[in-house]
């Protein structure tokens, strides 16, 4: 039987023996955090490939990332999506952002374990964040239309580095149709199952807004 680190292998089989390193570290490192600052909930630690490695990286089934980009990491906690896409697209650029100063200095402490040279974090909440992205990403932070609001002045109108056009990526659970609804065409949403194979995935999805 495959363990939840090997999944990621098996899922991502091009790694790199330094990406597969910085994967496997990720586990010591949260559990080490985890016990002084409580980032993922202690019942879930265990299942930190699946839940929260894997599930970041349903974005990177949606678009792999070109050299250049710049991302921001929107409501990051610990660090996801951000670190997991970090590790997967060393020539991408991340900025993650949280309210909470703790969890930032979370995320960068594992950034900085594993040698993540392409990471910054900062404790910010979105309406201080100036610069602007390609995308914008994020885990189940907020109503999709409040996210939208909240970053459009974030997202990149000038330049298209991409197959998909600038926008917003976030990772959903459950009925997602309210939310999509005043975006229309501009909303595509990506069931995870389609993916990955766990159970864990049958009500997870993908949602993608341009710009």
């Amino acid at each position: 039987m495959q363990t939840q680190l090997e999944k990621i292998y098996s899922y991502f089989p091009t790694l790199t023996p330094e990406q597969r390193e910085q994967f496997a570290a990720l586990q010591p490192l949260y559990e080490d955090w985890n016990a002084k600052i409580n980032v993922i909930s202690r019942k879930d630690i265990d299942n930190l490939y699946e839940h929260h490695v894997l599930h970041s990286l349903g974005i990177a089934k949606l678009i792999r990332f070109r050299p250049g980009t710049r991302i921001l990491d929107l409501g990051t906690g610990g660090g996801f999506p951000g670190i997991p896409l970090a590790i997967l697209f060393p020539e991408a650029h991340f900025r993650l952002i949280d309210s909470i100063g703790k969890k930032v200095r979370v995320a960068q402490a594992v950034a900085d374990a594993v040698g993540l040279k392409n990471v910054e974090c900062a404790h910010r909440n979105v309406i201080e964040e100036k610069d602007r992205f390609h995308f914008v990403v994020s885990r189940a932070v907020m109503d999709l239309r409040e996210l939208a609001r909240l970053v459009h002045k974030n997202i990149d109108t000038a330049q298209q580095l991409n197959a998909l056009p600038n926008g917003i990526i976030t990772l959903k659970g459950g009925d997602l149709a309210e939310e999509t609804r005043p975006f229309g065409a501009r909303a595509v949403v990506t069931p995870l199952s389609q993916y990955f194979t766990e159970e864990y995935f049958q009500t997870k999805h993908c949602v993608f807004v341009a710009r």
